[in-house]
């Protein structure tokens, strides 16, 4: 039974920084994987909403480098949290 992975919003976060930066740059999939050094099916992974596969903090110091941006530019400005519904 194979269903849809949900990251949590702050992973989900870097992932969309990540993606519209890369299209921002007019950068492939491919571009990204070779700044990391991973393979562009990572990349792939990563971008499927459907798959698990997520930046970690190593990919986000690369890319700040990179991109001549800071690691916090990458991560939202306030936690993000999912409301929990609380039951009494």
């Amino acid at each position: 039974m194979e269903g849809k992975v949900k990251l949590d919003l702050i992973e989900q976060h870097v992932v969309d920084f990540v993606r519209k930066l890369r299209a921002d740059k007019k950068l492939r999939q491919e571009d990204i994987a070779y700044i990391i050094g991973v393979k562009a099916s990572f990349i792939g992974n990563v971008e499927n909403s459907g798959n698990p596969a997520k930046y970690n903090l190593k990919h986000i110091n690369v890319f700040a480098d990179h991109f001549g941006l800071s690691p916090r530019d990458f991560l939202p400005s306030a936690a993000l949290l999912e409301k929990k519904d609380k039951k009494v």
